[in-house]
């Protein structure tokens, strides 16, 4: 895994250990290429990140050998997600109406999870992960990125590569740094994080409940409640100045079952996520790839974004891997990779904006003859509707699966 030293040089230079760079570096490292990981946190702890693994996830963990690990990781296994309105409850996304070897998504946090990869990777010798190693530049050379400088307790370094790979997020420091700026798309809300206890009398499945002027959805973690709280854009001054009782009595009166413990609730416990909707024209440059939210953020609807950016990762393996082998990275193989990504990107994040233009904002807005959008209102009807809703959120447009060879094991991968 980490060690007390990183050569000068490697094959490949992955920026940021979120689930896109360490599923890139996995994967490249497992067939055989030298990858390092720089990860600028100390350890993987950060609350409130993507933590629903999606049916199409789930197939390629089971392609890599470590799904049994990771259904040892705490976790919930949701068939479904209802969502409940003034009217009842409506049907959303049922996950078990997929005809497919995994018909349930599963929450788990995404610390478990990135904790488990790194294990994983750890008996590859051709796997480097560097913790608290903070990017702060890159290298180039005769209009080519030749890998990165960075800073960790030991002081400033660089690391040369032959390929870098941008798996940074959305504020991506190399993106920046390379002069590369997305297409941003309005985006009609913010959302508040925070953790309500949970009791064994409570709900077991995730729902989001939803009338006018609120919408809140609810993670099952066994002990505690991940609960998403949607508000207008930059609405979260107002709501602070309204007060953390006021907050506490819109969430009880819009979960009842809550009411005895909505005093929990405190700002010191609350988290926002700006959200936003954008993607990079261009995904590459000379000796260099964005993948992941540094290629396109998506909005934390469906839980999506860590999926997209997984299938990115496992495209880039995929494509790259035989090159990296040989030492060549060519920009025809790395266009390859927006190609073979850019219409699931568009079309979700088409969805997505359709989403909160017609159904999200005018709720937010106060709205209350709000018509549910198509894709409930299909899976309410029809079977048929039921299957494609999920399928288009449980296994997106265009799945990939694992096509890279395992040249090099882990004694985990072979036990």
């Amino acid at each position: 895994m980490s060690g007390t030293r990183i050569p000068p040089r490697t094959t490949v230079c992955v920026v940021g250990g979120g689930p896109a760079g360490m599923f890139a570096g996995l994967l490249l490292a497992r067939a055989g290429v030298q990858v390092t990981v720089l990860e600028k946190h100390a350890d993987f702890l950060r609350d409130f990140r993507g933590d629903t693994v999606h049916p199409s996830t789930l197939q390629l963990l089971d392609e890599l050998g470590i799904l049994p690990r990771f259904l040892e990781l705490p976790h919930f296994k949701a068939e479904e997600m209802a969502f409940l309105t003034d009217h009842g409850r409506q049907p959303g996304v049922e996950f078990r109406a997929l005809r497919h070897p995994f018909p349930y998504a599963v929450f788990v946090p995404q610390w478990d999870f990135l904790n488990l990869l790194a294990s994983w990777g750890g008996g590859l010798g051709t796997f480097t992960l560097r913790m608290s190693a903070e990017v702060t530049d890159v290298i180039q050379e005769d209009g080519r990125v030749c890998g990165v400088r960075y800073r960790d307790e030991a002081g400033e370094h660089e690391l040369r590569a032959l390929l870098t790979v941008a798996a940074d997020g959305r504020r991506s420091t190399v993106r920046e740094k390379c002069g590369m700026h997305p297409i941003t798309f309005a985006s009609p809300m913010d959302v508040v994080w925070f953790r309500i206890p949970r009791l064994p009398s409570d709900p077991v499945e995730p729902f989001l409940r939803l009338t006018a002027n609120r919408f809140v959805v609810l993670l099952n973690r066994n002990t505690y409640w991940q609960t998403a709280y949607l508000i207008p854009k930059d609405g979260y001054a107002l709501m602070k100045a309204k007060g953390i009782t006021e907050m506490r009595r819109n969430l009880a009166e819009l979960v009842p079952f809550l009411a005895d413990r909505v005093h929990h609730l405190d700002w010191d416990g609350v988290s926002t996520l700006s959200v936003r909707i954008d993607r990079l024209r261009r995904w590459h440059r000379p000796g260099l790839l964005c993948i992941g939210d540094a290629a396109h953020a998506m909005a934390p609807i469906g839980g999506v974004g860590l999926n997209l950016a997984i299938q990115d990762a496992v495209a880039a393996a995929n494509i790259l891997h035989s090159g990296l082998r040989r030492g060549v990275v060519s920009e025809r193989r790395l266009a390859a990779v927006r190609r073979r990504r850019l219409l699931p990107t568009v079309l979700t994040q088409a969805f997505q904006r359709g989403l909160q233009a017609r159904f999200i904002k005018p709720l937010l807005d106060g709205e209350t003859t709000v018509r549910p959008p198509l894709p409930m209102r299909l899976s309410a009807r029809y079977a048929a509707g039921r299957r494609l809703t999920a399928r288009f959120i449980g296994l997106g447009l265009r799945p990939e699966h694992v096509r890279t060879p395992a040249r090099v094991t882990t004694p985990a991968a072979d036990a």
